[in-house]
């Protein structure tokens, strides 16, 4: 039986999107869930409404902690049955409540190789430290931030001349790209966990 693939989004969903259209044209083995973004009119719920997928704004200031906040999206997630949860620029950290209820079951993108760099303006970061090489990773969200479990990683050169934009830019199509095969691998039961390391199962 295929997996469902849900998606929490803040912003312009370009990895939603490239995620998306791979289980829609069967390049991943699932169906896909819903869309919630914590910020209305984002570009990347009308992608989900062009894509005939159930998009959802649950607006974090009609509720008093940040636990229910994640319990009202943990319920609409358990309610399309899904199985696996990508974090696609999603910009809120997650408690150790949902974290919890979904524990190994979510797939953050973040813009550095991990543990370098962690948090926002990642790629900024790389640059304003002068490395030579940056890149992006897909790892399983846990309590910390950018702390978990390491599934894939692609290096991407820093180029002299390279502002924030363009290694942005640069990365962004290689985190498109490991972030289909980290849930293709997932929705295959080819990714077991163990301890601070993801096996992947051949």
């Amino acid at each position: 039986m295929k997996k469902t693939v849900s998606f929490l989004v803040s912003g312009r969903g370009s990895n939603f999107h490239a995620v998306a259209e791979a289980i829609i044209k069967g390049e991943i083995p699932a169906t896909v869930g819903i869309v919630i973004s914590d910020k209305p009119g984002v570009k990347a719920l009308d992608i989900a409404r062009e894509l005939s997928i159930p998009a959802f704004f649950v607006n974090p200031k009609e509720y008093p902690t940040r636990q229910d906040h994640e319990k009202a999206m943990a319920d609409l997630l358990k309610k399309y049955h899904t199985d696996l949860v990508v974090t696609a620029g999603y910009m809120r950290l997650l408690t150790p409540y949902f974290v919890n209820e979904f524990k190994n079951r979510i797939i953050n993108i973040h813009p550095a190789l991990l543990p370098s760099f962690p948090g926002t303006h990642a790629q900024k970061q790389a640059l304003d430290y002068g490395v030579k090489i940056s890149g992006c990773t897909t790892h399983f969200i846990d309590e910390g931030t950018d702390s978990g479990p390491i599934i894939l990683q692609k290096a991407v050169p820093v180029y002299d001349d390279d502002t924030e934009d363009t290694l942005s830019a640069r990365i962004l199509k290689e985190e498109h790209q490991i972030l289909i095969e980290s849930v293709k691998l997932f929705c295959q039961d080819k990714l077991k966990v163990n301890g601070r390391k993801v096996l992947i199962v051949r």
